[in-house]
């Protein structure tokens, strides 16, 4: 299913905005920035960004942070940028993603080097998914995952997602890769 400007309309806050920040016990989720920027096409450059299209050119990863960016002002709302509460520092970015040829809403996560097994990925993607669906008003998210990034799929696991093997992947993904399902708003809060 390729979305169509009525269906991508529909998924932008109407009168809701987009929350600047938000604040967890350990961690703020601010929007993406130029101060950003470095450690952000650091880690597209890395062998860790070999699950979201990680290229070692750096012009690629540059676009890649670009569009990231550039997502914000589209749709209104994007990847949040997450840190720890009172360090500006980017530890990876976690939120709500909807790009061009993306068959549903998906919430997604990357942890940058140094930052993963503190449950940091887990903490921001509760906080983003309550905001998809409160604020957003979204009825169902998805997460896209490399069949190989173990990671990701446990963090998925413990946010109490399952497979929807009947669901689409993006076109990129060349039919290669997993669709996790979201547990409903009800019993996501």
């Amino acid at each position: 299913m390729t979305p169509t400007s009525a269906h991508i309309d529909a998924l932008r806050p109407a009168g809701r905005g987009m929350a600047d920040r938000i604040e967890t016990p350990r961690l703020t989720l601010r929007p993406l920035g130029p101060q950003d920027e470095a450690a952000t096409v650091a880690f597209y450059q890395s062998d860790r960004a070999q699950y979201t299209g990680g290229n070692p050119v750096r012009f690629q990863a540059w676009k890649n942070f670009a569009a990231m960016l550039g997502h914000w002002h589209t749709r209104g709302y994007g990847l949040w940028a997450v840190t720890e509460r009172g360090n500006d520092a980017i530890l990876g970015m976690v939120g709500p993603y909807f790009p061009e040829t993306w068959p549903e809403t998906e919430l997604g996560w990357v942890m940058f080097e140094g930052s993963e097994g503190k449950g940091y990925a887990h903490e921001a993607a509760v906080a983003a998914r309550r905001h998809a669906y409160n604020v957003l008003g979204w009825t169902s998210i998805v997460s896209y995952i490399s069949e190989g990034n173990a990671r990701s799929i446990a963090l998925a696991e413990r946010l109490g997602c399952k497979i929807d093997p009947t669901a689409e992947l993006p076109p990129h993904a060349n039919g290669k890769g997993l669709v996790y399902r979201h547990p409903a708003r009800e019993a996501s809060q």
